[in-house]
């Protein structure tokens, strides 16, 4: 069964054009899902897999601990790769046909307040490349709302400070064009003018925007360490990940009377149901605000 998830993954890479991380993931689910065939039901052919088995592999998952979210996704991928077999005719039948979905609750994003925002981007100290980089790091986060990965991913190219938009390219490297306040604007070019100048080393030319102090392009395990880092210093309490002030640009954007549209279109959302999940959050912000404030709450 090994050749024929290579197939898939290689569908997955040159046709459909997933993301890095989206093909990891695939592969891994099909991996677990492969040796548990092999091991406890002595399966190596996929025209041998019944229903029965993925219901018998889902338990096992279950009974491992594992998450609602992670077993939906487990099926995504089966169900994906069993179709690919039907489809390309390796297979008679599709035994993942009328498996259930596992109901996952979606959990509410963390999201900092504007003043923690504030606090967070008026940390790092201008006065080193590094500093000016991870000023400008914060500053395009919030002001875009763009993924970590798309953040690093920037080449000087794809920037245009004077028309006032950056261009990047998300998911399925499809390419969109995000506006870029005056704020952020300006933390940018002072960057490029006085710290990413002093990164470049002569052996690593590139073409990358966001640099390490070795040259290369930044990574996304760098800029979390840093903004763990930050946050510390800024005395910000709260759980950080690198996708916080994504949540945060969203989430301010509606509160502020944003379009549920134009959020989408910035955030690159192909679904608008997955936009919605931040007016649950407006809503949510509102009560703390009323029980916070209203004399009779």
């Amino acid at each position: 069964m090994e050749d024929q998830i290579q197939d898939f993954i290689h569908y997955l890479m040159v046709e459909r054009g997933l993301s890095n991380n989206t093909i990891v993931s695939y592969q891994r689910d099909l991996k677990s899902y492969a040796a548990y065939l092999k091991e406890k039901a002595n399966i190596v052919q996929v025209n041998d897999i019944g229903r029965v088995h993925i219901l018998q592999f889902l338990k096992h998952l279950k009974d491992g601990g594992k998450s609602s979210k992670t077993i939906a996704r487990h099926i995504a991928s089966i169900r994906s790769f069993h179709q690919f077999l039907l489809r390309e005719k390796v297979a008679n039948e599709d035994p993942s046909v009328h498996i259930e979905t596992p109901q996952v609750e979606r959990k509410l994003p963390n999201v900092l307040s504007l003043s923690e925002v504030e606090k967070l981007l008026e940390t790092p100290k201008r006065t080193s490349p590094i500093g000016f980089r991870d000023k400008a790091m914060l500053e395009v986060l919030y002001a875009t709302g763009i993924r970590v990965s798309e953040l690093i991913q920037l080449n000087v190219s794809d920037v245009h400070l004077l028309m006032g938009f950056i261009r990047c390219y998300g998911k399925g490297k499809k390419e969109r064009i995000v506006p870029i306040g005056d704020k952020a604007a300006m933390a940018l070019q002072e960057y490029i003018d006085k710290g990413r100048s002093k990164l470049i080393k002569e052996k690593h030319r590139t073409e990358a925007l966001f640099l390490n102090h070795h040259g290369k392009r930044m990574t996304r395990q760098g800029f979390w360490k840093n903004l763990k880092k930050i946050a510390r210093e800024a005395g910000i309490q709260k759980e950080l990940t690198p996708h916080t002030l994504r949540h945060s640009f969203a989430t301010h954007l509606l509160e502020n009377g944003a379009d549920l549209r134009a959020v989408q279109e910035m955030l690159g959302h192909a679904d608008i149901s997955t936009t919605q999940i931040y007016t649950h959050v407006t809503k949510t912000r509102l009560k703390d605000v009323y029980k916070q404030f209203h004399p009779r709450a």
